[in-house]
């Protein structure tokens, strides 16, 4: 796939371009929400409510344009189930699956090393 960056026309993505749209499939995956639902999403499919309670601190709003956000880049699925009241659960798709390795990595290390990084300063 041909993509226009900084650089011109070219084949390879370079993230550190500023035109490039890897920046934006990283910004979405930095994002502390994403990465928790992605995390929450790996143990299986999972309904609104149970990734509301996983994901605490998070409010409906914020949930609903995560896991839109993750749809849209084609990272989760919604399955609807025709049922009273309608049923729909969240799940990863492969390619959601594949950023759940490094991302899972990441959260490790964090709950590894917090100990040893500076507290958190408060503006």
């Amino acid at each position: 796939m041909s993509t226009t960056c900084t650089t011109g026309q070219h084949d390879d993505h370079d993230v550190y371009a500023p035109l490039c749209p890897c920046r934006a499939m990283l910004d979405l995956l930095a994002n502390k929400w994403s990465a928790l639902a992605i995390g929450a999403l790996e143990a299986g499919p999972q309904r609104f409510g149970a990734l509301q309670r996983v994901l605490q601190g998070i409010s409906p709003k914020v949930l609903t344009q995560t896991l839109r956000r993750l749809e849209d880049a084609g990272l989760v699925d919604r399955t609807i189930y025709p049922a009273v009241p309608l049923h729909v659960e969240y799940s990863l798709t492969d390619l959601g699956r594949g950023a759940a390795v490094p991302l899972g990595l990441l959260r490790a290390w964090v709950e590894e090393n917090l100990d040893n990084t500076a507290p958190a300063r408060t503006p």
